[in-house]
């Protein structure tokens, strides 16, 4: 049965930041994610998660630009300086958060300069943390336009060429289903270089059992192939509440 983790990024959105842990415990998860936990101290974020006994899989990196810009800056030529800052905080607020998985973005670039860009600032990042785990993750191009890492071939050429022990994929069925028109078969043929999992219904980004992905199926399929990672409910959900969309956990 798949370890289903909860976003809290955009689960419980309905609720203040620091409530929303609770509020995922109460609805019976044991972990979450949070995209960009960097407005507040870790030491907040941390004290939250010990009191409601809840394990954190994932952050993003970098923290976001408020001011607009790049979402990233792994796949920017001429944003190492950049890069290499921003992983450096981040890493500051992993060492008292100790998420599972650093996912890092790409940012808008294209091309052969901007694929070795990327490998060598991965390759940088994950020697700079050996005991840290970090992920790619294809964003489609409608939520994302312009964005580097847009493609899961493409994601498994970049690791490959990377080629560190602590960097793995990031599936997630929604961008999954939005690239390829098919999360199933992006799982059977990507599944071996999974870390970590989320799921999101596709077009709209809601919760499973909604839209194309058919859930059940790729529970299982997940079961089937091996995967004891996470599986982190990442979704807008399309009830007021969240409680009331966690109806698909029903029978896992």
């Amino acid at each position: 049965m798949p370890r289903f983790a909860a976003n809290i990024s955009l689960l419980f959105s309905e609720l203040p930041y620091l409530d929303r842990f609770a509020a995922a415990a109460a609805s019976g998860f044991t972990a979450v994610e949070i995209l960009f936990p960097y407005d507040l101290a870790a030491k907040e974020t941390r004290r939250a998660l010990l009191a409601n006994g809840l394990d954190l899989v994932l952050i993003n990196a970098p923290p976001p630009n408020y001011t607009g810009g790049q979402p990233g800056y792994a796949a920017v030529p001429g944003g190492e300086a950049r890069f290499r800052s921003d992983i450096r905080r981040v890493l500051r607020y992993a060492k008292a958060l100790r998420p599972d998985v650093i996912h890092v973005m790409s940012g808008a670039a294209s091309g052969p300069v901007a694929f070795e860009t990327m490998v060598q600032n991965l390759q940088w990042a994950a020697d700079l943390a050996p005991a840290q785990c970090f992920t790619i993750e294809p964003l489609n191009p409608v939520s994302q336009p312009g964005y580097f890492m847009n493609d899961y071939e493409l994601a498994a050429e970049v690791l490959e060429r990377a080629n560190r022990p602590n960097l793995g994929l990031q599936y997630d069925s929604f961008h999954a289903e939005m690239i390829h028109g098919d999360a199933l078969a992006v799982w059977d043929r990507h599944q071996a270089k999974v870390v970590h999992a989320q799921i999101g219904a596709a077009p709209d980004r809601s919760e499973p059992g909604r839209g194309k992905v058919d859930f059940a199926q790729l529970f299982q399929t997940m079961d089937d192939s091996g995967y004891t990672g996470w599986v982190s409910a990442e979704y807008v959900p399309s009830t007021g509440q969240t409680a009331a969309s966690l109806h698909w956990r029903t029978g896992w």
